[in-house]
């Protein structure tokens, strides 16, 4: 939503962020893709399933960040099969160019 700052009519209406929820899936993405590339500085790369296994894991709470930034920390903390399975998704509502 560019322009939608303190300023804007709809600033108000948008849901809060829980940084609570984003916040440690950030470290948690960002500490996997340092393994990755520690592991590739030190001559021992991951082989390709463990390169697979470690994306999907970045990739994961990278999508959890993101899915769950509206939810709630009760919910965040007594997530269902249903809840993983959702945030854990590739958002739809961010665009990504082909």
């Amino acid at each position: 939503m560019d322009g939608v700052g303190p300023g804007h009519p709809g600033f108000l209406l948008m849901p809060k962020l829980n940084w609570n929820i984003i916040a440690p899936n950030i470290a948690d993405a960002r500490e996997q893709l340092e393994e990755i590339e520690a592991r590739i500085k030190a001559g021992n790369p991951p082989k390709p399933v463990e390169f697979q296994i470690m994306m999907q894991h970045a990739y994961h709470h990278l999508n959890f960040a993101w899915n769950a930034r509206h939810w709630s920390t009760r919910r965040y903390a007594h997530l269902t099969q249903e809840d993983f399975q959702a945030g854990g998704k590739q958002p739809s509502d961010l665009d990504f160019e082909d």
